[in-house]
This record gives structure tokens, C-alpha cells and sequence, in this order.
């Protein structure tokens, strides 16, 4: 048994962002999620980036057994009104259960764009994690060019903090040993196959497997014997595999150990 804990079904059925879903859409959804079981990807986190797409991810949730959501603001979609879209979030947590609410994100620092905003994006970050220690509910963590940043926040809560998940890993390997110190696993998805990331592999090797978690970040970042094509969840086969070969260990073994991370971080 496999799972992908970071999606964006809710994107690849679409023709583009930002639109609710519509029961006609369902059929799409459909073969995505029977192609996953196909490669024994059994269960599937649908992350959100915006109000909008967080709705849609819960309408995943609701739709398939095997589907949660994870709800939350990311940092390049963190507008002006990012207060009334927390505020919005917040009535959504009201059912969480019945929603299939499993975590908040994603959510963090993004600098890697121009004019970006530190204060507005280091403010909806922290009402974020503050939403997941309030309903005790994991936190799926976003960070690009912003490490030190993303430290110093993380830091104010590292006592309070008790599970998340910082996505698609991309930092150095005392990132990665500060962050599993404050209950954090890392999101390992198809970046560790990319032949740049050298770096990225030494630290697949040396973290142990009780501090990772497999995700493609779908329909993004697909697997190096992939690219230029369009990611999906059925990928996480192709991740584990690689992932097993790279530390010397068996197939099994990966699965087991990132299926019981993934469902210990998320309470399912």
C-alpha cells in the first residue's frame, strides 16, 4: 500500500484554476483515482492553494473513500483579503470530520517571485499553523528561497507543534535535522530523481525512513523519466521504487514505513 500525501487532483480535472467543481467532472476524477490503485497508491491527499481549491479538495474528499483534504492559503495566493479567506477556512473546520479535513496547507514562505510580501505572507503563515494546533490537525508547510525565514516561524511553535510535513523537501540536511527535531517529516516526491539534485539524495539516504513521507505534488514535478509530461498519483509507485533502490532496501519496506508516517502525520 502506497499514498501520495500531497495532490492537486482537484487541478488536473479541471481546465484551469480557480472553478469549483461540477458532479460532471466526477468521471475524470474517477480514472485518476482507479489508475492510482492500479499501482497500489491507495489513498490520496488532496492539498489546497486558495479558498477556492481547498473547497474543491474537500469535494474530492467527499466524492471517494480513499480521498482526504488538506485546506489552506499558499503564500503566492495569499492576497489583500487573505484575513476574510482564514476566516472562511475556519467555518469549513467547523465539520472537519464530515468534510475529511486531515490538514492545514499548504502554507508558508514563497520568496522566489518579485514583490512579494513578507509581513502579509509571515502573518497568513502563522494564522495557519495557528488553525492546525487549534484543531489538532496536521500542518502541510510550503518553503522556496525563504529557509532562514521559514525557520524563525516554524520556531516560535517548535513546543506546540506535534506533526506536519514540510512539502516537496528541498532544503540542506541541517534544515531537514532541525525540522524532524519539531515533529516534522519530510515530503520526498520526483525532485530526488532529477539528475541536479545530488545534494537532495544524500539526505534520502541519510534521514531515516521514519522522517519521510512520498508525495508527486500531481499534476507538477513529475519523476525524471517523466518529465515534460503531466504528474499524477499513480507516480508514487515510480518514487518508492526509486527511493528503495537509492537506500539499498526493499520496495516493501518504503511502503510500509512511508504508509505508517503518512497515517500516524495525518490522524487516518
Amino acid at each position: 500500500m502506497l499514498i501520495d500525501t500531497h495532490c492537486h487532483m482537484n487541478i488536473m480535472v479541471k481546465d484551469f484554476e480557480d472553478k469549483l467543481l461540477h458532479i460532471d467532472d466526477k468521471h475524470k476524477a474517477q480514472e485518476i483515482v482507479k489508475n492510482a490503485q492500479d499501482y497500489n497508491v491507495s489513498i490520496i491527499i488532496n492539498v489546497g492553494t486558495s479558498l477556492i481549491e481547498s473547497r474543491n479538495c474537500i469535494t474530492l474528499a467527499q466524492w471517494f473513500t480513499n480521498s482526504y483534504a488538506v485546506v489552506g492559503i499558499h503564500p503566492n495566493d495569499c492576497t489583500a483579503s487573505w484575513q476574510d479567506d482564514i476566516h472562511e477556512l475556519k467555518i469549513l473546520l467547523k465539520q472537519k470530520q464530515e468534510r475529511n479535513i486531515v490538514g492545514i496547507g499548504e502554507c508558508g514562505l514563497d520568496f522566489h517571485y518579485p514583490d512579494y510580501n513578507v509581513e502579509r505572507q509571515k502573518n497568513a503563515f502563522k494564522a495557519q499553523i495557528e488553525l492546525a494546533l487549534e484543531h489538532d490537525l496536521a500542518l502541510v508547510v510550503h518553503t522556496r528561497d525563504a529557509r532562514d525565514e521559514t525557520l524563525r516561524v516554524l520556531e516560535e511553535y517548535k513546543n506546540d507543534m506535534k506533526r506536519g510535513i514540510i512539502h516537496c523537501f528541498s532544503e540542506d540536511l541541517d534544515f531537514a535535522r532541525q525540522v524532524i527535531e519539531w515533529n516534522f517529516v519530510l515530503g520526498l516526491g520526483g525532485t530526488i530523481t532529477y539528475p541536479k539534485n545530488n545534494y537532495l539524495r544524500e539526505i534520502a539516504q541519510t534521514v531515516s525512513l521514519d522522517h519521510i513521507v512520498l508525495e508527486t505534488d500531481a499534476p507538477f514535478l513529475p519523476p525524471q523519466s517523466m518529465r515534460g509530461k503531466k504528474n499524477s498519483p499513480s507516480s508514487i509507485a515510480l518514487i518508492a521504487q526509486y527511493l528503495a533502490e537509492l537506500r539499498s532496501v526493499s520496495l516493501e519496506e518504503v511502503a510500509d514505513k512511508t504508509t505508517v508516517n503518512a497515517k500516524k502525520v495525518f490522524g487516518i
